[in-house]
């Protein structure tokens, strides 16, 4: 008779990652008020994007080149920003007295 060896597949070894991924909890952080209510917090409070929605809910709202200015952008870069203000769902409103320059605000809802 002849014997017949168990053939085993070689273990794999797991797979390296270029880079860890991070957990879910430190993505997007809660805080717990004195009376108890938790408010979330923005995931990106110093991003370029969060800077344009605090210059444009200002009462006075902000020009282009005063976006420019604080975000390093192009203006046709700024624009676009804008545009993704609109599509997230927020009011965005321009007005223009002649001979300045155009001015954008978000309306608060």
């Amino acid at each position: 008779m002849t014997d017949i060896k168990r053939i085993t597949r070689p273990v794999k070894r797991p797979r390296r990652m270029a880079r860890k991924p991070k957990p879910a909890v430190t993505q997007g952080t809660a805080t717990v008020a004195a009376d108890g209510d938790q408010a979330r917090t923005p995931s990106k409070p110093n991003s370029k994007a969060s800077l344009v929605l605090q210059l444009l809910e200002r009462a006075e709202g902000a020009t282009i080149s005063q976006l420019v200015a604080a975000t390093n952008w192009l203006p046709h870069t700024t624009r676009a920003a804008l545009t993704g203000l609109k599509k997230k769902g927020h009011e965005v409103t321009s007005s223009k007295v002649d001979g300045e320059e155009r001015v954008y605000r978000v309306v608060a809802g």
